[in-house]
């Protein structure tokens, strides 16, 4: 059975919405993070290329592999911005505006 990844309280949580569900994560953690710590389906987005599911490997924003749109802007890096309350996250599907 599917457990979420429930990162060591440090004393506040914030609340998410990830592609329409809401989803309580600890503060201080950064998008990438709390997605992957949280979803059945563990990508952040597809490939504009061949539709492949692509996931961080760095964790440091050089390999890009974590775009995600956020509050409405497509093409953020989820593994440099942390979470704030409220914040909208949806996985990228391909690359916004090219049409395959």
């Amino acid at each position: 059975m599917f457990k979420p990844f429930k990162p060591p309280a440090n004393g506040k949580e914030v609340t998410i919405d990830f592609e329409g569900t809401l989803l309580e994560v600890s503060q201080n953690i950064t998008v990438a993070a709390a997605v992957l710590g949280h979803a059945k389906k563990n990508f952040t987005r597809l490939s504009n290329v061949n539709s492949e599911k692509r996931a961080p490997c760095c964790f440091m924003g050089i390999c890009h592999e974590c775009l995600m749109e956020i509050d409405g802007i497509p093409n953020q890096q989820a593994c440099l911005i942390e979470v704030r309350e409220g914040m909208k996250i949806k996985r990228q599907l391909g690359h916004p505006g090219v049409e395959k």
